[in-house]
C-alpha cells in the first residue's frame, strides 16, 4: 500500500508559480508512474501530467503544455509539478497519482494510488 501526500499548494496570483511536491511512503517508488490530476467544483477529475518509472517519459494535458513540468527524484519518493504562467482556469484541487500504466495513466480508473489532495487558487 503506497501513501501519497501532496504540499505546495496555495493562493497565487495570475501569471504567477508555484510547485507542488507529492511524497510516497509505504511502496517502491521506483515501480510506479507518477503524476498529477486536478478537480474542479462540478467538474471531473482531469489529468495534468505524469511521468514514467525512470524519468525518461513525460506526457502533459494540453491545457498545460509548455508552463508546467513534471519531474521525479527516485531518492527521494517525490514527484514535484513545477507550475508557471498560472492562469485563473489552473484553479483546482490538485491530485498526486500512481499507476502501473504510463499509456493509459491519463484514465482515472486506471490510478492504482490516490493523494488527498491540495488546493491551488490562481487570482486574476
Amino acid at each position: 500500500q503506497v501513501q501519497l501526500v501532496e504540499s505546495g499548494g496555495g493562493l497565487v496570483q495570475a501569471g504567477g508559480s508555484l510547485m507542488l511536491s507529492c511524497a510516497a511512503s509505504g511502496g517502491t517508488f521506483s515501480n510506479y508512474h507518477m503524476g498529477w490530476f486536478r478537480q474542479s467544483p462540478g467538474k471531473e477529475r482531469e489529468f495534468v501530467a505524469v511521468i514514467g518509472r525512470n524519468g525518461g517519459s513525460t506526457i502533459y494535458a494540453d491545457s498545460v503544455k509548455g508552463r508546467f513540468t513534471i519531474s521525479r527524484d527516485n531518492a527521494k519518493n517525490t514527484v514535484y509539478l513545477q507550475m508557471n504562467s498560472l492562469k485563473p482556469e489552473d484553479t483546482a484541487v490538485y491530485y498526486c497519482a500512481a499507476s502501473d500504466s504510463l499509456l493509459f495513466f491519463s484514465t482515472p480508473v486506471n490510478v492504482r494510488y490516490w493523494g488527498q489532495g491540495t488546493q491551488v487558487t490562481v487570482s486574476s
